[in-house]
């Protein structure tokens, strides 16, 4: 299929800026020409008017636990070890495939409606999960979340992780990829990691994990072993692989040493570390030390919800505030963050992130008909600054249209939302 949108404002990539007018060719799933000034010729499928609109890269949610949508409101306004052990951990034993299958459509429809193309997600049944993103026409990177903390736990939870690797990875023609997950250092021993780090090493995925989310969780570290949990991680060889190291809100100069000596990627979390009061990631210090940074929303139940819109203009301000300093994590870097850095967090740099002939047709655009985008002297500015996840009227993953005119075209909202309110009555 040919399609062409015409005459949109583009971002081809965050660094570019802003081309004010364009023709833009999708030929099948990648993009094929970006026509500065219009003009594109030739034949087309569909020809979408883009007058009025700005294009941009699809944006990438790096870390996210997807399903979480069924515990949104159920727990508030706790620390995060108390939020885990007093009520999510409980509810999630009461879990069913049913249950993460209908709230992750719920969370799909509601990322598809701000503007996430591509995901990382780790949970449990996540087959129902994989089913779920297949249907819905999305990018995910998908991962069974390993926890262990008995050695009675460690093989069925590692049989378990590869299983689903061994099944899922490159389905949905590609769009979904495998990983393992073990949970956390806390919550996964040393033979668990080496056994991961293996595995992960055998099937060629990464891992996708949690980082020293909280300061607590650092100091039981130091008191345990005289290590941060990443010198930690270093010792038992696992970045020897490839990592997707969510939250790193406490991390110290050799942390962000680690991380870049192995390029490993760091997942900034706006939203979440701030409403769980676990603190401020080091954006900008990790970004000069050479460690890719990408953005996440982590699970609805902590941050509340799924937006990618929003992570990116918290992100560029608490960069901020954090380092005192009105220069730091500009508007560009902040959304390079959530598109281009995201993909390669996901290890799909050399193919998401940005819109240029040869990549993925994987595609947002937000109307720039609003009062709070007027008068538009900085498009790329005020998407990271005053847009909002509603603004979005048209979303595509490997050019199909998943969105248009802000009418979802591959889920019944309606439908998923009735029947996500009759399982939640479970849980109350």
């Amino acid at each position: 299929m040919r399609i062409l949108i015409r005459g949109a404002a583009v971002i081809p990539r965050p660094d570019r800026g802003v081309i004010p007018h364009a023709d833009v060719v999708i030929e099948g799933r990648r993009y094929a020409a970006v026509v500065e000034g219009g003009g594109a010729g030739g034949e087309f499928d569909r020809v979408i008017d883009g007058e009025g609109h700005l294009l941009f890269p699809g944006l990438v949610n790096a870390h996210t636990h997807l399903a979480m949508t069924l515990f949104r409101g159920l727990a508030d306004d706790l620390p995060l070890m108390r939020w885990l052990t007093e009520k999510i951990w409980p509810a999630e034993r009461n879990l069913t495939g049913e249950d993460v299958y209908w709230f992750s459509l719920l969370g799909l429809i509601e990322m598809i409606r701000s503007g996430t193309t591509a995901f990382a997600d780790m949970y449990f049944f996540m087959e129902e999960v994989a089913q779920a993103v297949d249907e819905a026409g999305l990018r995910a990177l998908l991962s069974y979340g390993i926890i262990a903390p008995t050695p009675d736990r460690i093989e069925p939870e590692l049989a378990r992780a590869e299983a689903f690797v061994r099944e899922w990875d490159g389905k949905a023609e590609g769009r979904i990829r495998a990983a393992l997950s073990p949970h956390a250092p806390y919550t996964c021993g040393p033979e668990v990691w080496r056994n991961a780090t293996a595995l992960a090493r055998e099937l060629k995925v990464p891992i996708h994990t949690h980082l020293a989310e909280t300061k607590e969780e650092v100091d039981r570290m130091r008191a345990e072993t005289g290590r941060s949990p990443a010198e930690w991680l270093e010792g038992l060889g696992v970045f020897g692989v490839p990592v997707i190291a969510a939250h790193c809100v406490h991390m110290t100069e050799k942390d962000i040493e680690i991380l870049a000596a192995h390029r490993a990627s760091a997942v900034h979390c706006p939203t979440s570390n701030l409403k769980l009061a676990c603190g401020i990631a080091p954006v900008a210090e990790m970004l000069r030390g050479g460690v890719n940074v990408a953005l996440g929303t982590d699970g609805a139940g902590s941050a509340g919800d799924l937006n990618m819109v929003e992570e990116t203009r918290l992100a560029a301000i608490l960069a901020k505030q954090k380092a005192e300093d009105p220069e730091a994590l500009p508007a560009a870097e902040a959304l390079a963050c959530a598109t281009w850095r995201g993909a390669a967090a996901l290890g799909l740099g050399k193919e998401l992130g940005t819109i240029e002939p040869g990549r993925r047709a994987d595609g947002v655009m937000v109307t720039l008909n609003k009062p709070h985008l007027c008068p538009g002297h900085n498009p790329l500015a005020d998407l990271v600054y005053s847009a909002q996840g509603a603004d979005v009227d048209m979303v595509f993953v490997d050019g199909r249209l998943l969105l248009v005119e802000g009418e979802l075209v591959t889920l019944d909202e309606a439908a998923v939302m009735a029947r996500c309110r009759e399982l939640a009555r479970r849980f109350r």
